[in-house]
């Protein structure tokens, strides 16, 4: 190869030695003939180079092509399937974190029941991230006094006169309105919620003034499903 190379280059050289380098030949110009006939030679040069090093390491190099090959069809079959593989990610971060919100089609949000058997929901409170527990009893979307302090909520004592239903009893609250809660993909804004007293609840309540909203929710064996409009 390197000899036919080296040949084509000199039989160039004489065709522009006997046009003395001008008009054309077979209808190319003598430059343009020259600068191709010197990149096609180091082309050329270049090809034998790789292709004697492949040819006196050929199980090495059948190798590493093999293993680039491999690693060409998996990055192209992971481009492909990228939608599909981020949810199969999300699932399994389900599984390893209950309460981590899942997106999945149609808009609706998936959520694992955690080992305790209950629902514990973690969602986002005006920006921040909050635990709720999924509580259908609840009139409300209902915050610790503890959880609120944390989001800068501060309601005075004498607005503690609501009564509030959950799965636990009557609690007095203080009314307050949430400017948004996002479950996942799914985002409400203008929410009413509740403060409750300082040690009247353990823990956050996801309640009817979110549930409300949506379009339906369901439980399905150890899932939560909600459904966004």
């Amino acid at each position: 190869m390197m000899y036919l190379a080296l040949g084509v280059l000199g039989l160039v050289l004489v065709l522009l030695i006997v046009t003395d380098g001008s008009g054309n030949v077979g209808g190319i110009e003598s430059d343009q003939l020259a600068s191709l006939a010197v990149t096609g030679t180091f082309l050329t040069l270049v090809v034998a180079g790789f292709w004697h090093q492949f040819r006196d390491r050929m199980g090495e190099s059948l190798k590493a092509l093999l293993i680039w090959g491999v690693l060409g069809l998996a990055l192209v079959i992971g481009y492909a399937y990228r939608e599909q593989a981020r949810e199969v990610g999300a699932r399994v971060m389900s599984e390893l974190r209950p309460g981590t919100a899942v997106k999945g089609p149609g808009g609706t949000v998936t959520v694992t029941r955690s080992s305790g058997g209950e629902f514990t929901v973690r969602a986002e409170v005006n920006g921040r991230t909050q635990p709720f527990m999924f509580d259908t009893g609840a009139s409300a979307v209902v915050l610790t006094a503890e959880n609120a302090e944390a989001l800068g909520i501060r309601p005075a004592d004498s607005a503690f006169n609501v009564r509030v239903s959950t799965a636990n009893g009557v609690a007095l609250a203080a009314p307050i309105l949430l400017d948004s809660l996002s479950v996942g993909t799914i985002t409400e804004r203008n929410i009413p919620a509740m403060v409750s007293r300082p040690g009247a609840l353990s823990g956050n309540l996801l309640g009817q003034s979110f549930l409300n909203r949506l379009p339906s929710y369901e439980v399905r064996g150890d899932r939560l499903i909600l459904r966004g409009s």
